[in-house]
């Protein structure tokens, strides 16, 4: 079993998602100890390549790998498939596809991020596997949803992370401000289009599963990514929704507001301040040495530092020009919510980040050093989370996958047979 020793170690998981949203969202149910079994093509999922790869990457489209054989993923594939076991089925074969209708017997859900259809037409649509395991959860992630849900007009255009962004509210509010919303949009630094969705399905996995335990019926379940990006964009659906019109722009290094709620330059680098309250405003006033804009009627209250923020934020941002980091946090930590805007090796030398056990190292597969990767920030105290193994190499486990689901190998030997022919193959 591949299973951990969290929450969620008595679920079964088929993941046949690729790239970053889908395989994001299964790693955090793999991360809470779900048994996730990874079904990829004989030539991998499409991000195994992915940079930086290590010296001896080979690529399993064009050979097999193994321990003495190198390794076949980089670190974009290995830090969102960490605690996943891989067997590799070709879903156009009549025996592949009898063996994964197998697995999908004895699972409590199939994830994929294909798409619409492309199940469908491979005889592995829901209404197909149901019929099999009735209490099965099918959870699809698309750009767009599936029509099974609700059918978008743009139900069958492919989407990346960058589409979801842009259609569903975030880069318009993104980015420096000062534009006037002009509707021009810049994409955030991390890929919120795909891992957000990605963490809605797996909270919807894990809910669906409930059901399923609670009534004895499965169903099917789909996040649209673009959905998703909606639903992080909250603030953009209020501020609309309740005034008639569109107010919210970029927001800049600022909230839109929120005063002071931002980040500021300080002499080394930039610093997040946020004085919103009354307590935490005096508390800053009387560490910028301004005390006597706790009564000023530019700044006595929210409206009034609102309605003043220009003003506001010019008296922040000279205190802290003044400043290192490190002086600004000291003078108003535990106090006044602060923190500097750390890189990444800032991240990996915080003594936050060890003791919240947020950076993990894993082994890699051949003659290559130990990586670094993000753990996990859900903990329990009594059931382990986290990282307890590396990425799979491609179909590492075919063996012992099949050994667990009864499913008799006969003479399919992986993605690097002979291509004899082939029969379908019994489950229990």
């Amino acid at each position: 079993m591949g299973g951990g020793s969290g929450p969620l170690s008595d679920l079964v998981i088929i993941d046949c998602t690729m790239a970053l949203a889908g395989p994001f969202g299964s790693a955090i149910l793999a991360d809470l100890g779900a048994d996730v079994i990874k079904v990829e093509p004989p030539t991998g999922d499409m991000s195994r390549p992915s940079p930086p790869t290590p010296p001896d990457f080979i690529n399993p489209a064009q050979g097999k790998a193994g321990v003495d054989g190198g390794c076949d993923f980089g670190g974009y594939f290995g830090s969102i498939n960490r605690n996943k076991r891989s067997i590799s089925l070709d879903l156009k074969d009549e025996a592949d596809r009898e063996t994964f209708l197998c697995l999908c017997e004895q699972a409590d859900a199939v994830l994929e991020n294909m798409r619409t259809g492309v199940m469908d037409r491979l005889g592995l649509s829901y209404e197909t596997i149901r019929e099999r395991n009735p209490r099965i959860v099918y959870a699809a992630l698309r750009g767009f949803g599936d029509p099974r849900t609700g059918e978008s007009p743009h139900a069958d255009w492919p989407a990346f992370d960058i589409v979801a962004q842009a259609m569903g509210g975030f880069a318009h509010i993104n980015g420096p401000a000062g534009d006037g919303g002009s509707g021009g949009g810049y994409p955030g630094g991390a890929s919120v289009g795909d891992l957000f969705p990605g963490t809605l399905m797996a909270l919807g996995v894990v809910a669906g599963v409930h059901h399923a335990r609670r009534t004895g019926k499965g169903q099917f379940m789909d996040v649209a990514m673009v959905d998703g990006v909606n639903l992080l964009c909250e603030s953009l659906f209020a501020n609309y929704g309740a005034a008639k019109s569109n107010q919210l722009g970029p927001r800049g290094r600022h909230h839109h507001s929120l005063c002071p709620f931002g980040i500021f330059d300080a002499k080394d680098g930039g610093v997040a301040v946020a004085a919103p309250v009354p307590a935490q405003w005096e508390i800053l006033c009387r560490e910028m040495g301004r005390p006597e804009l706790v009564d000023d009627e530019r700044t006595k209250d929210f409206a009034a530092r609102r309605k003043h923020r220009e003003f506001v934020e010019g008296v922040v941002s000279e205190w802290t020009g003044g400043r290192t980091r490190d002086q600004v946090v000291e003078a108003l930590a535990g106090r006044v919510p602060c923190g500097p805007v750390q890189t990444a090796a800032d991240i990996f030398e915080s003594p936050h980040t060890a003791v919240r056990e947020m950076v993990a190292e894993v082994e890699l597969p051949g003659d290559n050093e130990p990586v670094r990767i993000v753990g996990s920030p859900i903990k329990y105290t009594e059931t382990k989370t986290g990282v307890r193994s590396r990425a799979p190499l491609l179909d590492e486990h075919r063996e012992e996958i099949l050994a667990q689901f009864g499913i008799d190998a006969g003479i399919d030997a992986g993605p690097d047979r002979e291509d004899p022919p082939k029969e379908s193959k019994p489950c229990d």
